[in-house]
């Protein structure tokens, strides 16, 4: 598309029509009699580059989705992303009059009434893009700015207009810190302090050392996620064994619920370097169940929840193979 606007600008290479895009974003292109319309009824004057945009593709997620900040958001420290750029239309569901379209925004999530929403990003509905009007008037040519509702609304300066903001966008692999990430959670992983309660419970392990075990398991974990999390995979089963064992050999653990409720002291959120810094509560409540349904956590004669004892004895070798 050649036009004046975005001169020496690669449209062409611009937008990423995935399937989700075209379903959700991508509008037939506006009319002159939509333009006006939606125009009226969102009460401001759209830019002439967005209008100019839209007319050769109405809405959509460019390949390009992020921009650059000089001060931190909920999002990061140095940008924003974006999902999307909503179209002139009312049929797709992010479209600018769509059903989560911008006045939703504003009716719903209290955003402020300083112009319209433009762009929805990643945080699904906690973080804005918007077209602000707030010094030019409903007929000017706005500012694009930041709309962060995590920090009370707070506004962040993104561009001038429109176009220098779409002429802007970078793409995600600029931020890209996953590998340094991964350093981080492995350093962490080999030497920082486990919580108080991990702690209580490896050293009352007397047949091996579990704290290297716990280790090791986390290590090989992370590697192979690549990140620090416990999911439903064969390590992360055998890590929630792990702590099951561990505690429940310190503690008499009477109900799932008793256990649901110290769990995230031991690993998840733990006091301490040594954590996951959260978790997902389905995959430890399937875990224990499919344990109990197994008969591989049992109730003993006191009505206490331990493992059985074939599956301690299997589960013990298995753990002891990671020592090394």
């Amino acid at each position: 598309m050649a036009n004046a606007i975005f001169a020496g600008f690669n449209l062409a290479n611009f937008w990423d029509d995935s399937d989700y895009a075209l379903k959700q974003y991508v509008e037939e292109p506006p009319t002159s009699e939509l333009i006006a319309s939606v125009e009226q009824e969102l009460g401001y004057k759209l830019p002439a580059a967005y209008i100019e945009l839209m007319q050769g593709h109405n809405g959509g997620t460019p390949v390009n989705t992020c921009f650059p900040t000089d001060k931190p958001t909920s999002w990061a420290d140095d940008h924003v992303a974006i999902t999307g750029i909503s179209g002139i239309g009312r049929t797709k569901t992010y479209s600018l009059c769509g059903e989560l379209g911008s006045q939703f925004m504003l009716d719903e999530w209290g955003y402020p009434p300083i112009g319209i929403c433009i762009c929805d990003c990643p945080s699904a509905g906690h973080d804005m893009v918007m077209l602000d009007y707030s010094a030019c008037g409903p007929q000017g040519e706005p500012t694009v700015v930041h709309v962060d509702q995590e920090d009370d609304y707070a506004i962040t300066f993104l561009a001038k207009d429109f176009e220098s903001f779409v002429r802007g966008l970078v793409n995600e692999q600029a931020y890209d810190t996953s590998a340094e990430d991964l350093q981080k959670d492995l350093a962490r992983i080999r030497s920082s302090a486990f919580s108080p309660l991990l702690t209580e419970l490896v050293a009352q392990q007397a047949e091996a050392d579990y704290e290297q075990i716990i280790r090791n398991l986390c290590y090989k974990l992370t590697i192979e996620k690549q990140y620090f999390a416990l999911h439903a995979d064969e390590l992360s089963t055998l890590l929630y064994d792990a702590q099951f064992l561990l505690y429940s050999q310190a503690h008499p653990v009477i109900s799932k619920a008793a256990f649901l409720e110290v769990y995230p002291d031991i690993i998840a959120l733990a006091d301490g370097e040594f954590s996951t810094s959260g978790y997902a509560p389905d995959f430890i409540e399937d875990w224990f169940e499919n344990r109990r349904a197994a008969g591989q956590i049992v109730v003993d004669s006191t009505g206490i929840f331990t493992f059985s004892e074939a599956y301690e004895r299997t589960l013990r070798q298995r753990l002891l193979q990671h020592l090394a």
